[in-house]
């Protein structure tokens, strides 16, 4: 062991700084300032050693593991497999890995381990949990949590306004449509299912509790969940779904009963994913645009830059998005 080569063995061979060679290595932000030719000598050099990178001794002296995890509540959601698939694009070339953590256990897991970065798209505000956040933040851990009311507090926040924006969807349905059904699950029922109850009161139409199907929090679910609606004798002439992945299990279902979407069934979805823009028809949504590489740029630049910043708020608006599955020609 004594003869492997360190960074400071390539750093001398190379004739450059350690830091130089730590930098065009490990694939960090500041190794784009440095010369093409200075970066491919150190990696020239690095091969004809044999350096290779000692994780395991790194993971001891830093407490760090090169991993890039991701709390996602629904891994069966295409949102949550979208943002995976991008940021693991992303963070590869650096050396890092993306891991996906289920059912957002991500308190577990940062209790035992120390991730480069975390982003966790489900924050309970409650006080305890924020100050659970605070204290892995004062620890080193990089977080970048999705929420609509927290603060950053040693943490980025990112913020989507989405419940305005749930409004509009109902609203477009409205345009169209007075007899207007809805999937949710108890995990959006307090925040996108208020945009359903409130759009149908200021119709000046009844809330029907018929009308609306809740579902488990994966495709099959919401598919028998909109299948309950849909083969109603008396069913909806239109759906709000709370998320995508319902809205592309309604519209499946549909196909399934033969009726025409949306000639016979406008469904509208949350989350804007690329699943519902590939879908026949395509997915009339709400949602922000570009979110997934905004995502990972702030992971990357947590990873860099940003390593150990205070904290600031990153705003997503969402837009309406009209396409197929509404849209009559």
């Amino acid at each position: 062991m004594s003869d492997r080569p360190t960074l400071r063995t390539v750093a001398a061979e190379a004739g450059v700084s350690i830091a130089t060679v730590s930098y065009v290595l490990s694939g960090h932000e500041r190794g784009r300032t440095i010369s093409a030719t200075t970066a491919d000598r150190v990696r020239d050099v690095a091969t004809r050693l044999g350096y290779r990178r000692n994780d395991a001794a790194r993971a001891i002296r830093t407490g760090k593991s090169d991993l890039v995890l991701l709390s996602l509540t629904v891994l069966a959601d295409p949102w949550s497999q979208a943002v995976a698939a991008t940021v693991n694009e992303r963070v590869t070339p650096l050396g890092k890995t993306a891991l996906i953590v289920a059912d957002g256990d991500w308190r577990t897991v940062l209790a035992n381990r120390t991730p480069d970065v975390i982003f966790i798209d489900n924050v309970d505000p409650a006080p305890e949990v924020v100050a659970e956040l605070e204290r892995f933040a004062e620890r080193g851990v990089q977080i970048v949590a999705f929420s609509e009311v927290l603060e950053p507090r040693g943490f980025d926040v990112i913020r989507s306004g989405a419940e305005p924006t749930c409004h509009l969807a109902v609203e477009h349905l409205l345009e169209r449509h007075t007899r207007i059904g809805a999937l949710t699950s108890e995990v959006h029922r307090s925040t996108r299912f208020t945009a359903y109850v409130e759009g149908l009161a200021a119709a000046g139409l009844p809330y029907r509790e018929d009308d609306v199907a809740v579902f488990e929090r994966h495709p099959e679910g919401a598919y028998r969940a909109a299948m309950s609606l849909l083969t109603k004798d008396d069913r909806p002439t239109a759906l709000f779904c709370t998320t995508d992945f319902a809205a592309i299990a309604a519209v499946r279902a549909a196909h399934r009963l033969r009726l025409d979407v949306p000639g016979d069934l406008a469904v509208i979805g949350v989350g804007n994913t690329p699943d519902g823009e590939h879908l026949d028809p395509s997915l009339s949504t709400v949602g922000p645009v570009g979110f997934n590489e905004a995502l990972a740029d702030i992971l990357v630049g947590r990873l860099t830059d940003r390593e150990g910043a205070p904290g600031k708020v990153f705003d997503f608006p969402w837009q309406l998005i009209v396409r197929e599955s509404t849209r009559l020609t």
